[in-house]
């Protein structure tokens, strides 16, 4: 690593050179830095706006699932087996779904050796169970906190390599020219009154891009509130995405994010709605299903049908239940909570809005829970009201007694104490919910090897690589980052070991793109003349914070581009989205406090212009519901005849399901086009040809054949 400063606009800016810089520090960026070192590369350095933050380390499920080849079953398994669950959600390439299931083995065992204890039987095989969208046993788990535990073991090998890392630094720009990558110009959040407000410049021969999901860019989000994600900074340089439309949606919790699926719906809680104040407390779902018993159903089917899917709205399906919750609190601005303390259709317990915790414990509704739109008062709850499915999941767990609090007691405590860690008591209080964003299937287009189609040396690796097609299987994300990086890695150091960047390579980029970034803080600090912003604009006042700029493209994204979207709407928020983009100089940071805040919207604002554009895009071209969005249509499909009239849906149209949506910025406005999905390989590897292939490297020159990026 080399360290020494250049002069841009009289200020002395510090560069950091070395061969590959890893930004981001989750699980798919710890693991391609571990990885790069083993193989040999061992000038790098990982810069990271926060080691504490990120999706891996702070987020979770009752049983967060990693997905994998599996290896203690009777049912035999393959990776080709596994590679069609990966394909058959749609729109992936049946090349990377081949990938990811060929080298899962190596990706989990390299977890295990690092200490990530994934449960094994008494005879050493590592244990599995059937997740969403998946025919074979390749779930595992350890909890609440795989992810978590992944990011600790994996940091404790990157510190015993002796690995830099750059914390406390916000990348604020990709450097890129010439479809070639050469590092990031990024923020010293402590040094922010140094005369040049932190900014340090990483020039490095390969860029690792593992920035997660866009966590920042939705007001209804599960992502933890430490995460924002930056995948907007790549494709302002101009970097294809693919699948941008396609994301998960469903039930969490707001005041902790936390998604609520598992065993938090499977004891069946009660779902009640209130006005803002607290007041007017309502069962709301009862009038949807034909009696009692099969809401309850409904709602323990939740526990793994947890994405929001339209294929499970019809007859009263669980995904009916994402639709009422978002119609209660984005289109009547009520508030949504779950109840564990009494089961459902029994009398109400609730509390008044300023009341002391300890005030309302126990406080019971002394009016009956009226059952909204019904007409009848309190139905009681009975076990043998439910579906066979249902029952016998509850008997099987030795759960059929008490209230929802005394069955998750029983089956699942740690998801008791997960909350009372957070401050939220289910035993004495209701749990906030709305429908949330949770994980981007789409992201930026990489090649086999998880380098951008585009942009050479640009590696986006975890959930910024959009990989996954329309439905995935529950887990494969971790996979899919802990393969891609380990790919992207082993092209890093067969291929790209060499170092060929010159000075004059990326001086002139360098210099330019400080220079813009130093012009732009003096005018979000009123340190020069601002730049004349339209009166106008989307509707803004020509000065505004950040806090309220970014409340406005979050609540654009959640009412437009979220699970419940519609083609006029879309294209209304696409071009408010762009106006917004273009009032960004009005943006005023009070001081150099809020200055890492404002230049994470410049591109957080960019990147939900980009993902509204591709919805637009879809939409015109015809696509229908899918994945886990409803498309509304006045002439399509009815929802519930009891909603109002505008509640229709248009069906998936399966013909988009082989194809994948490119997205790309050309400097002006974004551009789209279809490309056709690949197939799955079938080739046969004999052993002798294979063997000359891996000894000359050949397979690492099929990056323009298979990529179809259209370069």
């Amino acid at each position: 690593m080399e360290q020494y400063s250049i002069e841009v606009k009289g200020k002395a800016i510090p560069v950091v050179r070395v061969h590959t810089l890893v930004i981001g520090s989750g699980a798919a960026s710890l693991n391609a830095a571990d990885r790069l070192h083993q193989f040999g590369i061992k000038d790098l350095a990982i810069v990271t706006e926060d080691l504490e933050g990120g999706t891996s380390r702070n987020t979770g499920s009752d049983k967060q699932t990693y997905y994998k080849l599996a290896v203690a079953s009777e049912a035999p398994d393959s990776p080709y087996e596994m590679a069609e669950a990966l394909y058959s959600g749609g729109s992936m390439h049946g090349d990377i779904a081949l990938v990811e299931a060929m080298e899962s083995l190596e990706a989990f065992y390299h977890l295990l050796s690092i200490g990530v204890p994934f449960p094994a039987n008494r005879y050493g095989g590592i244990v599995g169970y059937k997740t969403d969208h998946d025919p074979k046993q390749r779930g595992t788990s350890i909890g609440p906190y795989t992810s978590k535990v992944m990011v600790e073991c994996l940091l404790a090998e990157v510190k015993r390599r002796g690995i830099p890392i750059f914390d406390k630094h916000l990348v604020v720009k990709l450097l890129a020219a010439n479809g070639r990558a050469y590092g990031a110009l990024a923020l010293n959040t402590t040094a922010l009154a140094d005369g040049k407000y932190g900014l340090v410049l990483f020039i490095a021969e390969n860029t690792v891009f593992g920035v997660g999901g866009p966590g920042g860019l939705y007001h209804a989000s599960v992502y933890p509130s430490v995460h924002t994600g930056a995948i907007g900074l790549a494709l302002e340089v101009g970097a294809e995405a693919v699948n941008l439309t396609e994301s998960q949606y469903g039930l969490a919790s707001t005041k902790f994010r936390w998604n609520v699926s598992g065993t938090y719906q499977q004891v069946i809680p009660r779902y009640v709605s209130t006005n803002p104040d607290g007041s007017d407390p309502r069962e709301f779902l009862r009038p949807y299903f034909q009696n009692l018993g099969e809401m309850c159903s409904a709602v323990f089917l939740k526990g793994y049908q947890w994405p929001f899917d339209p294929r499970k709205i019809e007859n009263r399906g669980s995904s009916l239940i994402d639709i009422l919750v978002y119609r209660e609190t984005v289109i009547r601005g009520r508030r949504v909570y779950l109840d564990y303390r009494t089961n459902p259709g029994e009398p109400l317990m609730y509390w008044r809005a300023g009341e002391s915790r300890d005030a309302r414990r126990g406080a019971v509704n002394t009016a009956a829970s009226v059952s909204e739109g019904t007409g009848k008062g309190p139905e009681p709850f009975r076990f043998q009201d439910l579906s066979a499915e249902a029952y016998s999941y509850l008997e099987k767990s030795d759960a059929l007694f008490g209230r929802p609090i005394d069955r998750l007691k029983k089956m699942n405590p740690l998801a008791i104490e997960l909350y009372r860690t957070h401050g939220i008591d289910l035993e004495t209080e209701p749990l906030e919910i709305a429908v949330c964003a949770q994980h981007n299937n789409g992201g930026l287009a990489a090649d086999l090897w998880w380098e951008s189609v585009n942009i050479d040396r640009l590696f986006p690796v975890g959930e910024v690589n959009g990989t996954h097609g329309v439905y995935r299987p529950g887990g494969s994300a971790l996979n899919s980052g802990q393969v891609g990086s380990i790919r992207a890695a082993r092209k890093i150091a067969e291929v790209y070991r060499e170092r060929e960047l010159r000075d004059e390579d990326w001086t002139e980029v360098a210099e330019h793109t400080t220079g813009e970034m130093l012009d732009l803080i003096d005018r979000i600090l009123d340190r020069q003349q601002r730049t004349a912003v339209p009166e106008n604009t989307a509707g803004a006042s020509p000065i505004q914070d950040s806090e309220q700029y970014r409340r406005r493209f979050q609540l654009r994204m959640t009412e437009a581009g979220a699970h419940i979207r519609g083609l006029a709407k879309a294209a209304a928020a696409a071009r408010e989205a762009l106006e917004q983009v273009r009032a960004f100089p009005s943006i005023k940071a009070r001081s150099l406090e809020e200055l890492p805040a404002a230049l994470t919207n410049r591109h957080l604002v960019f990147a939900h212009a980009a993902y509204l554009s591709a919805i637009q895009a879809y939409l015109e071209a015809g696509g229908g519901s899918r994945g886990s969005y409803l498309v509304m249509d006045p002439r399509g499909k009815e929802v519930h005849p009891l909603l109002e009239p505008e509640w229709k849906y248009k069906p998936e149209a399966v013909e988009f399901r082989e194809r994948l949506l490119v997205t790309r910025w050309n400097g002006t406005t974004f551009q789209h086009r279809f490309i056709p999905r690949r197939p799955i390989p079938r080739e046969e590897f004999w052993f002798e040809t294979t063997w000359k292939d891996h000894r000359e490297k050949r397979y690492f020159q099929e990056r323009g054949r298979v990529v179809g990026s259209g370069r």
